[in-house]
C-alpha cells in the first residue's frame, strides 16, 4: 500500500460529464477524464482494507486494492495485468457499471466518498491499449470445440475464456454486429460502439469465428460441436396491455435505442420506419436505467419535452439506505447524466389508458396517482388510487419496464446457459461473470 493516508487528506475526485449545452447535439461519450496524474491521486484513497468488501460486492471478483495500488505507484501495466485477471472486458464495465464495489467501499461507509474504482477501471484500460500492453494471445488447440449462440457480455466472455483454454469457439449472432445489449441497447453517449469493435476485433485476431446475421432454434442445436453456451438474453419486453396499446407513437424502449444506435452505425431506415422523438412530448414509463437511456436519446433526436413515471414509489434519497445497509448495494434515488439534461419525473403512477386522434395517432396517456398498502394476507402490497385520473400529453411513449425472464428448455448435458437467458434480466457485470462461471463448468465437463 504505497500510500496509507492518502484517504485522509484527499478527496473523492470524478471526472463529471461534458457541459449540458454541449453534449446533447451528439452522441459522444458524455463522461469526461481526468489527467494521469489526479487518477493516480485518487487510486491513492483505496485503504487496503483488511477484508476487502469491494471485492466481496463484486460480480466478478475484481481485486481493486490490488490494481489501485499498482496504478498509483505509476505502473500502469501491472494495474492493467491484475484488471484483466478478473474482467475480461474492463473498457465495459469501467463505462457502464453502476459500481457495486463502490457502495460496498469502507469509504463509503466512513465519509461518503468511496475510491473511484469504476473510473480508475476506464482510465487502467484505455492506458492499456494506448500502450500495447493488450496483446493478442494465440492459445494451443485442445480439439475441442463450442459453439457460443449469442454475441451478448456473458458469450462473449464464455467465447473468450474458452479461446484461451484451448477450445476451437464460433458464436452465432443473429444480429449484425456483436455485443447484444452493449451494442444495441446502451446509447453511444454511455459506450461509443468504437469500443465494442476494437475488442471484437481483437478476440477475432486470436482465432474466435463470429457468424452474424445466424439466428439459431436453441431446441434444435447443430452438430458439430462438444458443447454449446445459451447466451442469447432476456428478448421479449415487458409489455403494457392496457387500452389504446395499438396506437401510433407506443414503443418499446429498445425500438429507439437500438434503432438510433444502427442509424448512428450508418444503417437507414424508411421515414414511416423510424422511432424519432423531434418536436415530440415524450413519455417514458418506467424509472430504471433502460428509461433512462431513453431520457438523453430522446433530448439528443430534438424532443419538445421529456416526463418519466413509475409505478413505484420513489426512492429515498440517500445516501444511505436504511432497508439495505452498507455494504450492500442502497436503493436510494439515481439522477444519471439524462436526468440532468432534463425531465420531469414522477412516481407511485399507474397508467390506465392510451389515448388517441381519429387517424391512431397518440394524443396522451390517462393515468391514476396511487399509494401502496400493505397487504393483510402478506404478499405483493396492494395498490389503491389516490384522487383523479389525469392525462399527460404526448405524441410519443416509450416502455421501459424491464424484460421477462425466458423459459429455457431441457438442454441435453453438454448445452449450458449464461447471463440474462439463465438468471433474467440483470446487470452487465452479473451477466459477464455468469459467462466466466459457465467457462470453467465447461471446461471441467470436457475434461471429464
Amino acid at each position: 500500500m504505497g500510500n496509507p493516508k492518502a484517504f485522509l487528506t484527499i478527496h473523492r475526485k470524478e471526472a463529471g460529464y461534458r457541459p449540458i449545452h454541449d453534449r446533447i447535439h451528439d452522441f459522444g461519450e458524455v463522461e469526461q477524464t481526468l489527467n494521469s496524474n489526479d487518477r493516480r491521486q485518487q487510486a491513492s484513497r483505496c485503504m487496503d482494507c483488511g477484508v476487502p468488501f469491494c471485492h466481496w460486492a463484486c460480480p466478478l471478483g475484481n481485486k481493486a486494492p490490488e490494481w489501485n495500488d499498482a496504478l498509483y505507484k505509476g505502473d500502469w501495466e501491472l494495474a492493467y495485468r491484475l484488471l484483466n485477471s478478473t474482467n475480461d472486458f474492463p473498457e465495459f464495465t469501467g463505462r457502464i457499471c453502476p459500481a457495486l464495489c463502490e457502495k460496498a467501499c469502507v469509504l463509503n461507509l466512513v465519509e461518503h466518498e468511496p475510491t473511484t474504482n469504476r473510473e480508475d477501471e476506464c482510465a487502467i484500460t484505455e492506458h492499456a491499449f494506448q500502450e500495447d500492453y493488450v496483446r493478442v494471445e494465440q492459445p494451443e488447440r485442445n480439439g475441442k470445440k463450442v459453439c457460443v449462440i449469442g454475441a451478448g457480455p456473458a458469450g462473449l466472455v464464455a467465447a473468450n475464456r474458452l479461446n484461451h483454454m484451448g477450445y476451437s469457439v464460433t458464436v452465432m449472432e443473429k444480429n449484425e454486429s456483436a455485443g447484444g445489449l452493449l451494442r444495441y441497447g446502451i446509447p453511444n453517449f454511455k459506450l461509443n460502439k468504437a469500443v465494442i469493435d476494437r475488442r471484437i476485433a481483437l478476440l477475432e485476431e486470436e482465432g474466435i469465428v463470429f457468424k452474424y446475421n445466424s439466428p439459431v432454434d436453441v431446441e434444435h442445436l447443430s452438430e458439430g460441436f462438444d458443447a454449446y453456451v445459451v447466451s442469447t438474453g432476456t428478448p421479449t419486453a415487458r409489455d403494457l396491455k392496457i387500452p389504446g396499446r395499438e396506437l401510433k407513437g407506443v414503443h418499446f424502449a429498445l425500438e429507439m435505442l437500438s434503432q438510433q444506435n444502427r442509424v448512428l452505425a450508418g444503417m437507414e431506415f424508411k421515414k414511416e420506419e423510424l422511432v424519432n422523438a423531434k418536436g415530440k412530448d415524450v413519455l417514458v414509463i418506467g424509472g430504471g436505467d433502460t428509461g433512462s437511456d431513453c431520457i438523453g436519446t430522446a433530448h439528443r433526436q430534438g424532443c419538445k419535452s421529456v416526463t418519466q413515471i413509475e409505478i413505484m414509489p420513489r426512492p429515498v434519497d440517500g445516501p444511505d439506505d436504511p432497508k439495505n445497509p452498507w455494504p450492500n448495494w442502497p436503493r436510494t434515488l439515481k439522477t444519471t447524466s439524462s436526468h440532468e439534461e432534463g425531465c420531469t419525473r414522477r412516481w407511485n403512477i399507474n397508467s390506465l389508458e392510451f389515448l388517441g386522434d381519429k387517424n391512431g395517432k397518440l394524443t396522451g396517456v390517462r393515468v391514476q396517482e396511487i399509494t401502496w398498502k400493505p397487504n393483510p394476507d402478506g404478499g405483493r402490497p396492494l395498490m389503491e388510487p389516490v384522487g383523479k385520473p389525469e392525462i399527460i400529453k404526448c405524441e410519443m411513449v416509450l416502455l421501459a419496464m424491464g424484460f421477462l425472464k425466458p423459459e429455457q428448455p431441457k438442454f441435453a448435458p453438454n448445452v449450458f446457459v449464461a447471463g440474462d437467458a439463465a438468471n433474467g434480466a440483470s446487470l452487465v457485470v452479473r451477466a459477464m461473470a455468469s459467462g466466466k462461471q459457465i467457462a470453467a463448468q465447461i471446461d471441467k465437463f470436457l475434461s471429464k
